[in-house]
């Protein structure tokens, strides 16, 4: 079975940020995607079918971890996507001058769990990661 055929529920996750219209400039046109419902204080967004929302509130100093010789920002999220999304979304991210916190790369190269990776962090701060594995039952490789 591979990854796209395990049905998996939409996740919500709720990120605080500091500017609600920087935020929509951010995951509405950066990141391509579209607004739901919202209010004074907060923006949900459908984050590839999954429920992202934005808050109006403090965030709290981020921690690094390492991984494959890179910092790895600690709290962050992201998606799976395939190999041709992803690098698409290198390109979009590059486009509009995003600066990276790990430039996309080829991570685990020729080990288990071999995967395209790149980070970057919201307006706010928010580290998101995005990646790909060519071989998607290397998702949960050990």
């Amino acid at each position: 079975m591979t990854m796209h055929e395990i049905p998996v529920p939409p996740f919500h996750l709720a990120v605080p940020v500091d500017d609600l219209a920087v935020a929509r400039r951010f995951y509405g046109e950066t990141l391509d995607c579209s607004q739901g419902r919202s209010s004074d204080t907060w923006i949900d967004w459908n984050f590839r079918g999954h429920q992202l929302v934005t808050h109006l509130a403090p965030r709290n100093e981020p921690v690094h971890n390492p991984v494959d010789g890179h910092d790895v920002p600690v709290p962050h999220f992201g998606l799976v996507l395939s190999v041709p999304d992803f690098h698409s979304l290198a390109e979009r991210l590059r486009a509009a001058d995003t600066t990276f916190v790990i430039k996309p790369y080829l991570r685990f190269e020729g080990q288990p769990g071999e995967q395209w990776t790149m980070f970057l962090k919201d307006p706010s701060g928010n580290a998101l990661e995005f990646k790909a594995f060519a071989d998607s039952s290397q998702l949960f490789a050990v």
